[in-house]
């Protein structure tokens, strides 16, 4: 058995005069959480589809939980779950009958199609509402049948396309530590689509960045921050005037200064001493209250690198 769930060579897929997918390259190991990010529009979706082999490639190919796509797509359907841009869920069915549909759909024994329910339900915290109507339910509690409803027949491997979109803060939060913690209890391969950049800096053990059908970087987000993202030292305090940041911007070592309410973020090159810009800041009338150093978030890399590809 292939160490890989997914792999692609050369995959690529065009519509008319538009090229979607553009010669991906793509490996992603078993047992992760795999962010795949981008844009609207960037590809991400269509990829989604070919791999699930709803899509034929016009060039190359892939090769899913190690069936080629093109001559197994039901293989690779029977074998892996996907929640895309509809839930699937039939509103006017209880949330149990919902899964008693899918699991009789997957050819589960009675028995062990009731256990699953019920164990995905109770993890989910869905069980003591089984019986109700999923159409009187809110978008964080269906998002949530859905997922259930993906991981049901114990696929290796899961699709999800926007799942926490259109959701509030603290559904979505929710919703992020079941993934984590079914991804860890299942052992489950789960390839994740989301504009949520700190979601995925928090989910994902891979990341790739898509941008209009070309993959641009595929890493970890510490690698892919430290590939991309320059030193950054953040100093709150108060004062943070013109003077103050014209000083800053005629220094050298500086790249970039920003300033967010009473926080300064700048980007330096490379490591330097910070000292002196702390020191220059005071001078020019800044109350410095506090140096933290660090490195740009995931969200600030995947913004540099849209901007690097325009």
């Amino acid at each position: 058995m292939t160490d890989c769930a997914i792999r692609t060579d050369n995959l690529t897929r065009d519509f008319d005069t538009v090229r979607a997918v553009h010669h991906i390259a793509l490996e992603v190991p078993r047992g992760m959480i795999f962010g795949f990010l981008g844009p609207n529009g960037a590809g991400k979706t269509t990829t989604i589809r070919l791999l699930l082999g709803l899509l034929e490639p016009t060039e190359g190919r892939a090769e899913v939980l190690g069936f080629d796509t093109q001559t197994q797509a039901d293989e690779i359907r029977c074998r892996t779950g996907a929640l895309l841009e509809h839930s699937g869920l039939y509103q006017r069915l209880s949330a149990e009958d919902n899964l008693e549909f899918y699991g009789r759909i997957w050819h589960m024994p009675a028995n062990t199609r009731q256990t699953r329910i019920k164990e995905l339900l109770i993890h989910l915290g869905l069980w003591e509402r089984r019986k109700e109507r999923v159409g009187t339910w809110s978008r964080g509690m269906k998002q949530k049948l859905a997922i259930a409803r993906a991981l049901l027949h114990r696929p290796p491997l899961i699709f999800l396309d926007e799942p926490t979109a259109g959701l509030d803060p603290i559904a979505a939060a929710a919703l992020r530590e079941d993934f984590a913690t079914l991804a860890a209890r299942e052992g489950v391969t789960v390839f994740l689509t989301t504009h949520n950049l700190s979601e995925a800096e928090k989910l994902c053990r891979l990341v790739g960045v898509i941008r209009q059908g070309q993959l641009l970087t595929v890493g970890s987000p510490d690698q892919l921050r430290a590939k991309q993202g320059t030193p950054r030292v953040e100093i709150l305090g108060r004062g943070f005037s013109e003077t103050v940041m014209a000083s800053l911007r005629a220094r050298p070592e500086v790249v970039k200064v920003e300033q967010r309410d009473n926080r300064m973020l700048i980007d330096l090159r490379g490591a330097v001493d910070t000292a002196p810009l702390v020191s220059l800041m005071v001078s020019a009338g800044a109350q410095v209250e506090e140096v933290r150093r660090g490195r740009a978030s995931l969200e600030e890399v995947f913004l540099t690198l849209m901007e690097e590809e325009k």
